[in-house]
């Protein structure tokens, strides 16, 4: 099988993960199904976002995943909770880069091996992250977070000369109103309540312009009802991008997976049940690993 490595990218691609031969040069890729996909985007043509297949992560002996298979697809909100040690964050790792799998397919789309991309490549390919503790730059108002998230050029020497356009103003203007914190623009971070600095770290995300979300335990320490506000502001984003949310508040699971969203419990590094919360609440394996009778 002939690998082909995009100019524009530099990153090789052997296969889509449902078997499909990838080749093309130049600016283009084309499937063997003729679909044509550009350079740095991200082939979502048969569904899913985020594909796992048999995904093997070791520490030092101790199996932190094991044969994980998932997938995502595209405008979907996925909750993904389970026992502590369960391998969730190890998952998220692994999608971003941070830890290499041993074995297995991790793909975002039909053809980004996202095991053959390094931390920043995979944040540039459209992947946001945002772990359990808010990071704000908290000397720095509201509107200055959003600002320096914005994605652009951030050489040294295209930071002297930026300035903020209309358009750009506009952005940060609808990122404010999405995370619900227009009063508080001008309000130094670090002033902000703890729920109020994780809806700050979402829209900072936002500005990347992300396909996929990643969110660990985003409602942990925060109020009932910052919950509740945070829970609205995912699902005003659903069409939007794509979203994995590891929780293990269910109050904030069941707001955001509604009565058909797909929920999937994650036990000892691999998928132990998977189907909407009220499906998986009366598993009986789910119930003996994590719910307790």
């Amino acid at each position: 099988m002939e690998n082909i490595k995009s100019s524009a990218s530099n990153l090789a691609v052997d296969a889509a993960p449902n078997g499909d031969v990838i080749s093309g040069a130049g600016s283009h890729l084309t499937s063997g199904l003729g679909h044509l996909v550009r350079a740095n985007e991200i082939d979502v043509s048969h569904g899913p976002i985020l594909y796992l297949e048999d995904v093997n992560v070791s520490f030092d002996g101790f199996k932190a995943l094991k044969s994980l298979s998932l997938s995502i697809d595209v405008g979907e909100l996925r909750c993904v909770i389970g026992p502590n040690g369960a391998g969730k964050t190890t998952m998220m790792d692994v999608i971003t880069g941070k830890t290499r799998a041993q074995s297995g397919k991790v793909f975002l789309g039909q053809t980004m091996d996202l095991r053959r991309m390094d931390e920043p490549t995979i944040a540039r390919a459209g992947i946001g992250r945002k772990f359990q503790k808010p990071t704000v730059f908290e000397q720095h108002p509201v509107w200055e977070n959003l600002e320096l998230a914005m994605k652009s050029d951030k050489r040294w020497f295209a930071a002297l000369r930026a300035k903020l356009d209309a358009a750009a103003q506009a952005r940060i203007e609808e990122v404010l109103s999405t995370i619900r914190l227009e009063d508080s623009a001008y309000r130094l971070a670090g002033e902000l309540s703890h729920g109020q600095k994780q809806r700050l770290e979402i829209g900072m995300l936002l500005m990347q312009q992300p396909q996929l979300l990643l969110l660990d335990e985003p409602a942990a320490g925060i109020t009932d009802d910052e919950t509740m506000e945070l829970a609205r502001l995912l699902n005003s984003l659903r069409g939007r991008c794509s979203m994995m949310v590891v929780e293990h508040d269910m109050d904030f699971v069941a707001a955001l997976s509604g009565e058909k969203g797909k929920v999937t419990v994650m036990a000892e590094g691999s998928v132990l049940a998977e189907g909407t919360l009220d499906q998986v609440k009366r598993d009986e394996r789910v119930i003996e690993s994590y719910l307790g009778r």
